[in-house]
């Protein structure tokens, strides 16, 4: 099984930003712990602050992998394009945040992704992501 994890704008950022919502560790630390976790899968794992190349990887491996996590960070709730590109490939997307968006501020409410992604998982901090790859297992 091959999973792509892509992280957009800020999440590079992890373990330094606002360590109160975030926590402490980078994801670089915590996709290290995800691989042990699944030796039997197959990760790859992307990360940008720019939305084209955001869209390209997810071109690039939605018609090859078994299955996408995204967490667009902020382009999540203003590209249209990472939504169309979501809907234009056949790899299941499961749209992941570390925080509960419906808690924060009313922008963050709003999501171009959900509506063509296998489901959305949000608030459970890294686990989040955990709770993403289960899906798909």
């Amino acid at each position: 099984m091959k999973i792509c994890i892509i992280n957009g704008p800020n999440l590079n950022l992890l373990g330094k930003r606002e360590p109160e919502i975030y926590g402490s560790l980078t994801f670089e630390e915590y996709f290290t712990t995800l691989q042990v976790m699944h030796p039997t899968v197959t990760f790859s794992y992307f990360q940008s602050n720019i939305e084209g190349e955001l869209i390209d990887k997810i071109q690039e491996v939605g018609f090859s992998y078994d299955g996408i996590i995204l967490n667009a960070g902020a382009y999540t709730h203003t590209s249209i394009g990472i939504g169309d590109a979501v809907k234009a490939i056949t790899t299941p997307v499961v749209e992941v945040h570390i925080s509960n968006t419906f808690s924060r501020e009313s922008f963050r409410h709003q999501s171009y992704i959900s509506g063509n992604a296998k489901g959305v998982i949000l608030g459970f901090g890294m686990k989040s992501y955990e709770l993403a790859i289960a899906s798909f297992l």
